[in-house]
């Protein structure tokens, strides 16, 4: 079944190939088409284009088949082109004409953008959630291990004393900004398309303002061709705030799979969390890490794979689109996947103490005694000389002891401060206020 046609038959070849995968991908949109299309019908009969008798049979059916979906008993039967094609099949099936109706005000190119937005919006705050989850743990290790000095690179090479606890709550700081962008990108797909119609608008008298109030979205697309416009835009938007978040876990694997080395020793996992060589009976590698890695470096480039597929576009829709879903659809499982692993490596993550003892971490307190001299009065460039000096001759003396205190150091890791950044972050969605407006939609 296809919306548009009618008594042409379309090469099989050309609908195999222009179909794509766009059936698989659709299934995600399942319970948004539903969404979407109780708010326009609501909106229909408000103005007239739907009886209230059509309306309610309406509502009645598709919330049936939102219970279905949520029970896992829909598929797209063959030979069904899409999820709007699907739905309004059922309904037709099942009611009669009046399911052809359903489709009066509105195109497939506003269905589909609305389905999106609210995809992006559910998929978004589950994702936020999964953050949290892992921003927590990092905050709780980061004060259990604030007392554990580990020892800071810079250009990998030993610079100055850190602290397990810093470390942590470094990457805790990290996805605050994360969330911070995913907001952004929320702001942008929380606005309603319905109405825009192919994206030239409807000679109908539809009202978007209370459809925009039925699906709980922030405000409008006003413009209608801006409307169109959008897709594209606002998978762009999101695929830069997913790679944010991937960029910290990415940088925060390579850390681990540095630090579980041999040659550093700084942290360990249970066995069971490590995989082995064929032939080395002593490996414990590293494979979570490692692919949280791979996968999220993939995830960088998904803002460059949004920007080339739709670079070079007027105004107005494009079938181009449609390999949108292909992309963006599966980096939320990547994401909330390489979240969900994150926690449990760092759940089990165990910390070698007084690793700074060592005499090899020596020179990381360099800074530290040339700032003893400068509290005595030394002008800092010749405690700076002096302390040089006193290393090439293989004279240094220090002392491992440090009293770091400024806001954010080793010894004040202003761990409430950052929470209440995350907190504020997350306030800022008001998540509330579309859950409520989709559970009265389907009462």
């Amino acid at each position: 079944m296809k919306l548009w046609q009618k008594n042409i038959t379309t090469s099989e070849a050309v609908e195999t190939f222009t179909v794509g995968n766009d059936r698989e991908m659709d299934m995600n949109l399942a319970p948004f088409d539903v969404q979407g299309s109780l708010a326009h019908i609501k909106m229909l009969e408000s103005i007239g284009l739907l009886t209230t008798e059509d309306w309610t049979v309406l509502s009645a059916e598709l919330k049936k088949i939102y219970k279905e979906i949520e029970l896992g008993d829909f598929s797209l039967e063959e030979g069904v082109e899409d999820i709007h094609s699907q739905v309004e099949l059922l309904l037709t099936k099942r009611l009669g004409e009046v399911g052809k109706k359903i489709h009066s005000g509105r195109s497939r190119n506003d269905q589909v953008l609305v389905d999106l937005k609210l995809f992006f919006r559910s998929a978004i705050e589950q994702l936020v959630q999964n953050i949290q989850h892992v921003f927590q743990l990092l905050q709780q290790k980061s004060e259990a291990y604030k007392d554990e000095l580990l020892p800071g690179y810079t250009h990998l090479q030993l610079a100055m004393p850190s602290s397990f606890g810093l470390w942590l709550g470094a990457y805790a700081e990290s996805l605050v900004d994360d969330v911070i962008t995913l907001q952004s990108a929320y702001r942008v797909v929380n606005k309603n398309p319905l109405g825009s119609a192919a994206g030239y608008g409807s000679s109908f008298p539809l009202n978007r303002t209370y459809t925009t109030e039925l699906l709980g979205f922030e405000n409008l697309n006003y413009n209608v061709v801006y409307a169109q416009m959008s897709r594209g835009k606002s998978e762009r938007i999101v695929a830069q705030a997913l790679s944010n978040v991937a960029a910290t876990l990415n940088k925060l694997s390579m850390d681990c799979c540095l630090y579980m080395n041999q040659n550093f020793g700084f942290i360990s996992f249970p066995d069971e969390l490590t995989t082995g060589s064929s032939i080395m009976p002593h490996k414990k590698n590293p494979d979570v890490f490692e692919l949280i890695r791979a996968k999220c470096n993939q995830l960088q480039a998904l803002p460059n794979d949004v920007s080339l597929l739709t670079t070079n576009l007027p105004s107005g829709y494009h079938r181009d689109f449609q390999l949108l879903k292909e992309y963006l659809f599966p980096a939320f499982a990547t994401l909330n996947s390489s979240l969900n692993m994150m926690h449990l490596m760092i759940s089990n993550m165990k910390v070698k103490k007084d690793l700074l003892s060592n005499e090899q971490y020596k020179y990381l307190f360099s800074v530290e005694e040339v700032n003893k001299l400068v509290l005595h009065g030394m002008p800092f460039r010749d405690a700076y000389k002096k302390v040089g000096l006193e290393i090439e001759a293989g004279n240094f003396t220090y002392s491992a002891t440090v009293n770091h205190t400024h806001e954010g150091s080793i010894g004040n890791l202003c761990t409430k401060e950052i929470e209440e950044a995350m907190n504020s972050a997350i306030d800022s969605f008001h998540f509330e206020k579309y859950h409520a407006a989709i559970q009265e939609l389907l009462v």
